[in-house]
């Protein structure tokens, strides 16, 4: 615990880690309060509103009103606004129903318009769906699917690396020519093999852990090869020898010797792997293989948002979804560079 907090200190005197940390901290608080802040449920349509512009907010009355608009070109999904029509935004107004946190059942959110007026703060889509709260709700799968993989990766990786390490023989020679194996055949057509074993009508539940599952499958080579070799390095060690003069059980030794020892490296691969559960999930919804509708991430918005409508008349409000994409990515991995930069006895002393 302490190496622990002296590693979250040290990143917090970085001011890189500060920003990623900001960012990221935030992400997360949106996608953990995504039902209080959504003014709309992620299948909540209307057909007469159909790829609408992000709507203008402006000050009127002594409140916030959203404008109103009208569809001037259907062709083209033109809408214009009409002018002097405002629609009041209210605070903390009932809207659907949801369980805060999982837990708390609840109906309020942070705002809303009075129907039949809607609110799009980042547009809406081919079904008049709001793009805001469909970010807001995808989020939850594309940044927990990470979090949920690496810890697979990471349990995974280190009993099977680190039993290799220790005890060699059979047991390492058959899991290190298996991992050979697995990372000899291209990573994206293996995960599309994977994935379409699987039958195609699954529950969102379901296929989240799917996915996952095919993910961590891929990924936990790497970390298993890296670990044994950490381990046989400290395997000749003088405390792990004298661990086992004293008598202590392999497991033990493993634990509280060859863990306190790798566990810097498990932290920095954490925190690099992470972007690749993000990238491999939006990669299967965008093929049409990852999560489906009603649920939403967003690989899955990214993959409805293909049309050649979309950028043929300029609706650029239906590619946002990329760019979360792309700022939780570039987060994470400057956040790995900023801990590799920590645990790295060579940075240690050339920042002396």
């Amino acid at each position: 615990m302490t190496r622990r907090k002296g590693m979250f200190r040290q990143v917090l005197e970085r001011p890189l880690g500060v920003v990623v940390l900001s960012v990221l901290g935030l992400f997360y608080l949106i996608a953990l309060f995504a039902d209080f802040l959504s003014p709309y449920e992620t299948s909540d349509q209307d057909l007469q509103k159909t790829y609408h512009p992000p709507t203008a907010v402006f000050w009127d009355d002594g409140g916030l009103q959203v404008q109103r608009y009208e569809l001037a070109d259907p062709e083209v999904m033109g809408y214009a606004k009409i002018e002097g029509e405002g629609a009041p935004i209210q605070f903390f107004a009932r809207g659907f129903e949801y369980r805060l946190l999982g837990l708390i059942p609840m109906d309020r959110h942070l705002f809303q318009v009075e129907a039949p007026d809607r609110i799009f703060l980042l547009g809406s889509d081919e079904t008049g769906r709001d793009n805001f709260s469909r970010l807001l709700f995808g989020s939850r799968i594309s940044l927990s699917i990470g979090l949920v993989g690496i810890s697979i990766i990471m349990v995974f990786g280190f009993m099977i690396g680190g039993f290799a390490g220790y005890f060699g023989g059979f047991f390492d020679s058959v899991t290190m020519r298996f991992i050979e194996l697995v990372m000899a055949i291209p990573g994206l057509y293996l995960l599309l093999v994977l994935r379409s074993t699987f039958p195609e009508h699954l529950s969102p539940a379901q296929t989240f852990f799917l996915i996952v599952l095919i993910l961590s499958f891929l990924a936990w080579g790497g970390t298993a090869r890296i670990i044994r070799g950490m381990t046989l390095s400290l395997r000749n060690r003088q405390f792990v020898l004298a661990a086992e003069v004293l008598g202590q059980s392999s497991w033990k030794i493993i634990w509280k010797h060859i863990l306190p020892n790798v566990f810097s490296y498990l932290i920095v691969a954490a925190s690099l792997s992470i972007p690749g559960f993000i990238l491999g999930e939006a990669a299967l919804s965008f093929l049409g293989l990852g999560i489906q509708e009603p649920s939403a991430s967003w690989g899955l918005m990214l993959s409805q948002a293909q049309d050649m409508k979309v950028f043929m008349l300029n609706f650029w409000w239906l590619l946002i979804p990329a760019a979360a994409i792309f700022v939780t990515v570039i987060a994470f991995n400057v956040l790995g560079d900023v801990l590799r930069d920590i645990v790295d006895p060579k940075q240690k002393f050339l920042n002396r």
